[in-house]
């Protein structure tokens, strides 16, 4: 079993800055895949970032650019940079791990982009 916790969430006007955090914790050895997904409301959950072995990483078009994912191994921990933000970024955050087959997800933080 995998728990994430996320925190970093908040209001922001647009063009500002906002860092995301996931850790996840439980009865793991070391988790590869570790990223981040959204959902804002009305529309279907669309990957944001996502980060492999070795540091690979792959974004969706919509944050290329502005986002930088990135992770600190020995903890089990992965961050989202989001730069220049706008409002369409609003929506609940959502950190994502796949271990031993199975998906996991944490509960969800929400980022606010004022105009």
């Amino acid at each position: 079993q995998v728990q994430l916790v996320e925190s970093g969430g908040g209001l922001v006007q647009a063009g500002g800055s906002l860092r995301l955090s996931c850790t996840a914790s439980g009865s793991i050895f070391s988790i590869t895949d570790m990223g981040w997904y959204r959902q804002a409301p009305g529309k279907q959950r669309e990957m944001v970032a996502m980060i492999f072995s070795g540091s690979l990483t792959n974004y969706g078009d919509s944050v290329k650019g502005r986002f930088t994912i990135s992770r600190e191994n020995g903890k089990n921990t992965v961050y989202l940079q989001m730069n220049s933000l706008k409002p369409e970024d609003t929506a609940v955050y959502y950190c994502n791990t796949r271990y031993l087959g199975y998906t996991y997800w944490g509960q969800g933080t929400q980022v606010t982009v004022s105009s």
